[in-house]
């Protein structure tokens, strides 16, 4: 994902792909897979993070006082190793490390403590359908498509069965769903991206959905939608090396989770991010992306610790 214009597209979706913040951290997997899809074949190594503060307690989409100081942090790191037999189509393994530290209210006490371990790895495949590069332009399109795999620890979904509210006590904003490293089902994922380049403006638009299944403990998360897009311009453009200014715009929303199929009335519903990338690429085979994103607005169902910011970052290297 490099430079010239043939893998320019690659570059511009790692800076505006989305993760989103809804309740799992695939979002941070997927985010570096997006950016894979260089028009070359070959083996690809990549590495990702995505770290999430989220400090602000809300009630049915608005700030409340919370005297417990409640929060969630989520660090998720993942590997993602992939191969492309063919320049327009190939497929890739993304393998999250997850850390989450928390503070909670737990009746009239307070929780703390700490998850981590491996997350629910995902096999996604791509296709470019579209590929038109020039001097002075150059544009693509293209699919995305994989299995999510329950081998993250769900353990913590149980706590969502036996979750009961103290009458007097403060209402914990951090929950099992919150907690658990994976989910105990097999999900799906769908997407499609686009990019355009026309001189030194970019514009690129990233799309994910994924339909979730119900998995251990009889717990379904609901289907997730992220669309993320903006445009961009290279500050540094030539043959050796790049640098691109972007600016994203993510809108995420989510279903409601189930639990023996009756519905639930927590986490959040939909959110609204805007924020700085910058991606360096140097050659054709290396380059590096670090974004932040700032919510312009979070809606949320009950009661819930929402982001106050995120930040993500890869670095990626083509064989």
């Amino acid at each position: 994902m490099n430079l010239p214009v043939t893998v320019t597209w690659g570059a511009v979706l790692l800076a505006l792909a989305g993760t989103r913040v809804l309740g799992c951290d695939l979002c941070a997997v997927y985010n570096a897979n997006s950016a894979l899809g260089a028009s070359r074949s070959g083996f690809h190594l990549a590495l990702a993070e995505q770290f999430t503060h989220s400090g602000t307690l809300q009630e049915e989409g608005a700030a409340i006082t919370d005297p417990v100081h409640q929060f969630l942090d989520s660090s998720v790191t993942t590997v993602i190793v992939g191969y492309n037999p063919h320049p327009r189509w190939g497929v890739s393994l993304n393998v999250p490390y997850i850390h989450r530290s928390f503070r909670r209210a737990e009746g009239f006490a307070v929780d703390r403590g700490t998850e981590s371990g491996l997350g629910d790895m995902a096999l996604v495949g791509r296709w470019v359908a579209v590929l038109q590069t020039a001097h002075e332009y150059s544009y693509s399109l293209s699919f995305l498509g994989g299995l999510e795999f329950p081998t993250g620890d769900s353990d913590r979904l149980s706590e969502e069965a036996n979750e009961v509210d103290t009458p007097g006590a403060p209402p914990s904003g951090v929950h099992g769903d919150d907690l658990a490293l994976g989910s105990g089902s097999f999900d799906g994922i769908v997407g499609v991206s686009a990019a355009a380049r026309w001189r030194r403006l970019l514009l690129g638009v990233d799309l994910q959905y994924f339909m979730r299944t119900e998995g251990d403990f009889d717990y379904q998360f609901g289907n997730e939608l992220s669309v993320t897009g903006g445009p961009g311009v290279y500050l540094l453009f030539d043959e050796q090396k790049t640098l691109a200014l972007h600016a994203a715009f993510s809108y995420e929303t989510k279903a409601r989770d189930r639990l023996d199929g009756v519905r639930r009335d927590e986490g959040i519903a939909s959110a609204w991010y805007a924020g700085p990338g910058l991606t360096f690429t140097w050659g054709e085979r290396f380059s590096v992306t670090l974004h932040g994103d700032i919510p312009l607005t979070i809606e949320n169902r009950g009661v819930q610790t929402v982001a106050d910011y995120r930040v993500r970052g890869g670095i990626s290297w083509r064989f």
